[in-house]
């Protein structure tokens, strides 16, 4: 069915809107074969609070950008290519329902569907492509994935050393390895991370401990000056 939409007028008036929608600012969408299978709202669970995001789902990509004006208007657009992402159901807690986990080397995150019908469905849509992508291509699924972070509003103190509270001197930090919020002096080091910067990228110490006593060839110590925050 969706070979026979990739060249069909609807699918390809549906992609235009898209692009107009995030303006000059987005990348192109339309591309030979590309078909739009879904769209919807879903809540993100950001580094400060879970926050609504307009999501596309192509055959090809996921594509999720902030709302300015539902249906009109898009920005800060996100393009993640599906054949490498990894889905996981998680459970549902307190208020935040419906939820998943999208897995990327490069980025991770949990999203959240109003129901659990729309769950279903978008975990299925997803599921699809990336078999029918791998299926094609021959690939293997990624089993390399960036962190999901921790929101800032669940640690008062640094995961790390447990003890240091977080003030507007002291303040948090994301680290890139872990996803975990630490403070400054537990994340002094870094290494380089491939598959997230072409620059070192800060992490905290626990995980510079492994990394250098690991067989991690590609991951160099960092001066701590060069880091990518």
């Amino acid at each position: 069915m969706v070979d026979s939409l990739a060249n069909s007028e609807a699918n390809t008036r549906r992609i235009n809107i898209v692009e107009n929608c995030f303006g000059a600012a987005g990348q192109p969408l339309t591309v030979p074969g590309r078909v739009l299978i879904c769209e919807g709202v879903l809540t993100k669970l950001c580094r400060k609070k879970p926050k609504a995001r307009q999501f596309f789902l192509f055959n090809d990509i996921l594509v999720y950008g902030n709302i300015v004006i539902q249906k009109k208007k898009y920005d800060k657009q996100h393009i993640i290519p599906l054949e490498n992402v990894t889905i996981d159901s998680i459970k549902d807690e307190g208020d935040l329902r419906n939820g998943w986990l999208i897995k990327t080397p490069t980025k991770s995150f949990v999203v959240y569907a109003a129901t659990a019908t729309e769950k279903s469905e978008w975990m299925s849509h997803i599921n699809r492509c990336v078999t029918d992508l791998l299926s094609k291509s021959g690939k293997t699924p990624s089993n390399e994935h960036a962190a999901v972070w921790v929101p800032e509003s669940e640690a008062t103190v640094c995961v790390r050393g447990q003890k240091a509270k977080f003030t507007p001197v002291n303040r948090r930090h994301h680290w890139r390895k872990c996803g975990f919020v630490v403070c400054g002096p537990c994340s002094e080091k870094g290494f380089l991370l491939p598959s997230q910067s072409s620059k070192p990228v800060r992490i905290c110490d626990f995980c510079h401990d492994l990394l250098s006593t690991g067989d991690m060839a590609t991951c160099q110590p960092a001066r701590s000056d060069s880091y990518s925050h």
